[in-house]
This record gives C-alpha cells, sequence and structure tokens, in this order.
C-alpha cells in the first residue's frame, strides 16, 4: 500500500505480540493462548528468535472475536476455523468476518483518542479524525477527547487514510455503495414477500409455523450477504479486466485486520 509520502507499507509479518494484541484489543495472555489451542498459526522468528505477527493473524483474531459476539464456544469456533483453508489469506478471512457480523446488531463504541490510536496501532492527526469523522466512521461527543466509533468500519477508514486518492472520490464511492446495497436490499426484500412470505401466509394460520417462518427470514440475512460479496467480488474482476485489458488486474491488499466489507 503507498502511503502519502510516497513510501510503501509493508505487507508482510511485521508485528510483535504486544503490538498484535494492542491492535487487535486482547492481551498476549489471550493471544498464546489461542496459539496454544491451534487458533492462531505460529509467528514468523526474525532475528534474535523474535516472532512476528503479520495480516492474517490480525484477521484471524478479529473473525475468532465475531464469532466468540455470536455465542459460539471454544470448541465451536475452534471446529469452525478448522474447515478454513491452511493458506487462506487476511483479505478472505476479512470475507468470512464480514458473514458472521451480518448476524450481529449494528454497535457503537466510545473510546477516547488514545484507545483510538492503539487500536489502530498508528497516530491520528486532527486531519485524519475530520476525514473518518466525514466517512461516518466515528462521532465526536461532547468531550473533544472521546469518539463514538463504528467497529464494523474504523480499520477499513483507517485503510482509507493511505490511499491517494482524494476525500471527495471516497465519499462519491461510500454513496454509490450506500445506493446500489439499499436498492438491492429492497428488491430482494420485495421479492421474498412477494414469493415467499405473502403466500406463506395465505396457506398457512398457524402461529407456531407463521413464527418460524419469521425467523427463518432473519436467518437468511447472513445468507444474502454471502451472496451479495461473491457475486460483488466476481463482478469487479469482470470489471477490472475490461478496463484493463492489455495488464493484470489489480488484485486487492492484504486485509490488515477483519473489518471486511460488510453491506451497510
Amino acid at each position: 500500500m503507498e502511503r502519502h509520502d510516497g513510501t510503501t507499507e509493508a505487507l508482510t509479518d511485521q508485528l510483535t505480540v504486544d503490538q498484535l494484541a494492542a491492535r487487535a484489543g486482547v492481551t498476549v495472555r489471550t493471544i498464546r493462548f489461542y496459539s496454544t489451542r491451534g487458533l492462531l498459526p505460529p509467528p514468523t522468528i526474525g532475528p534474535r528468535r523474535v516472532g512476528r505477527y503479520g495480516p492474517e493473524h490480525l484477521s484471524r483474531l478479529a473473525l475468532i472475536e465475531e464469532l466468540q459476539n455470536q455465542g459460539m464456544t471454544l470448541a465451536a469456533i475452534e471446529r469452525y476455523l478448522q474447515r478454513l483453508p491452511d493458506d487462506i489469506s487476511a483479505h478472505d478471512l476479512a470475507i468470512h468476518r464480514a458473514v458472521v457480523a451480518s448476524w450481529t446488531p449494528d454497535t457503537v463504541d466510545e473510546t477516547t483518542r488514545g484507545q483510538l490510536q492503539a487500536r489502530v496501532g498508528r497516530e491520528l492527526t486532527d486531519d485524519d479524525l475530520d476525514r473518518l469523522e466525514a466517512m461516518s466512521v466515528l462521532a465526536g461527543t461532547d468531550d473533544p477527547d472521546v469518539f463514538r466509533v463504528d467497529p464494523a468500519m474504523l480499520q477499513l477508514g483507517v485503510r482509507l487514510l493511505d490511499v491517494p486518492i482524494s476525500q471527495e472520490a471516497i465519499l462519491a464511492a461510500r454513496q454509490v455503495m450506500l445506493e446500489h446495497t439499499r436498492s438491492a436490499a429492497r428488491e430482494l426484500s420485495r421479492l421474498f414477500k412477494r414469493e415467499v412470505w405473502d403466500p406463506y401466509r395465505e396457506q398457512e394460520s398457524d402461529p407456531e409455523r407463521l413464527a418460524r417462518m419469521k425467523s427463518l427470514s432473519a436467518h437468511m440475512q447472513p445468507m444474502v450477504v454471502q451472496a451479495l460479496v461473491t457475486t460483488f467480488q466476481r463482478s469487479m474482476k469482470e470489471e477490472l479486466r475490461e478496463a484493463f485489458p492489455q495488464e493484470s488486474a489489480p488484485q486487492p491488499d492484504a486485509e490488515p485486520a477483519a473489518s471486511g466489507p460488510a453491506p451497510q
């Protein structure tokens, strides 16, 4: 990833266990415990035999957190992670997290500026905070040192701070996403109501069965999210191939934190 100063941010293993813990919002002891249970792959051993962790570890920790938010036991999380490919990338882990997060109600955290900087692993200037607020990633409070943060969008917003495009372009892209995802959600809801819910309600008067149908409609959301993410990825690849016919299509960077592109 190219930064504002023209340098390239390495996406290789570069975090110590203390830095990984700070970025993930967990303790070093938790990381050690997850490692012994096989939930995290071993670190790369660097100079002086210091373990170094990378974006895959960070994304995996974020996925574990989302699974825990769903009430899954440690044994169930182990089974979930064991089904994933051994070489799964941070980008694909972020997609898994986005699908899992679609079960979770929207939440907003309150955090201080210092806590926020520790969470994202970098200093945030006043301009950075203004840009994050413009992207609806955070909002100010009566206390100038305390912010209300959307945890699902935080890491994505921080990554966008280093993308060499204008704030106006980022906001325009966000508006496109909001308009089209809302339109897709509206049409899918109408389709479900017309083809599934209304015919079922006309034929079935049992209150218990109606309750089960309502439950089914709620549990369909994660499946729809997964379908939307997969379809969008394939559509993007096709558009990039058409836009860059003589070149290799740009590939997504490894995701340093699993905030996933969950539709909002």
